[in-house]
């Protein structure tokens, strides 16, 4: 029996108060030659959650996945206006859908692990594995590829809304950004559902 391609998904951004809920599904190609590595940054089966990596050993990652021939990821992005009118866990699912619907333009996986309990809309089989993004490499490398890809939508943010500090905390609930709301109110990619959010006087 042929061995189904499978993918990997993970999602970051569900926590913070603004900006969008990332995701990405991604694939090995079972290619001849196959060899991810690098030095100073080991084998694909040593691959830290993104979570526990430095910015610039993810960053080292992401350029390593972009140019290796035998890896293809699809990103799935919702944005914080959606996030407010399905809220968060819908609009979770709906950007590893996304991911997993761009990621077949190039490739179609025939089994998808996603890291967490979440099932998705999609005919391919899939399982849903806590904590996955320790545990199944794909997941681990998509988990390295959605926090990149989110931490770079935030700092362009920034640039846009340079009083909250985006560049730093990402849109997280840190005491900085905390203070930040209370001196200027929310900006458009504030979760306006999200508290604290919602007590705050939207600003232009």
């Amino acid at each position: 029996m042929k061995k189904r391609l499978a993918a990997g998904i993970d999602e970051v951004g569900r926590g913070p108060l603004a900006g969008p809920v990332v995701a990405c599904a991604i694939v090995i190609l079972p290619k001849p030659g196959l060899r991810i590595l690098k030095p100073g940054l080991g084998k694909t089966g040593k691959f830290k959650d993104s979570k526990k990596l430095s910015q610039k050993q993810r960053e080292k990652y992401y350029r390593l996945f972009l140019k290796h021939p035998n890896i293809q990821w699809g990103i799935g992005r919702v944005a914080e206006r959606t996030i407010d009118r399905i809220n968060i866990y819908q609009a979770t699912k709906l950007a590893m859908e996304r991911a997993v619907h761009n990621l077949s333009k190039k490739v179609l996986p025939g089994f998808l692990y996603i890291d967490g309990t979440m099932k998705i809309k999609t005919a391919i089989p899939q399982k849903a594995i806590v904590r996955g993004d320790e545990t199944i490499q794909l997941c681990t490398m998509a988990s390295i590829i959605a926090k990149v890809t989110r931490d770079r939508l935030m700092i362009h943010y920034h640039k846009k809304y340079p009083r909250y500090g985006f560049n730093l905390h990402k849109g997280y609930g840190t005491k900085l950004h905390i203070e930040m709301l209370k001196r200027y109110g929310v900006c458009l990619v504030h979760r306006k559902s999200f508290s604290p959010i919602n007590s705050f006087t939207a600003s232009s």
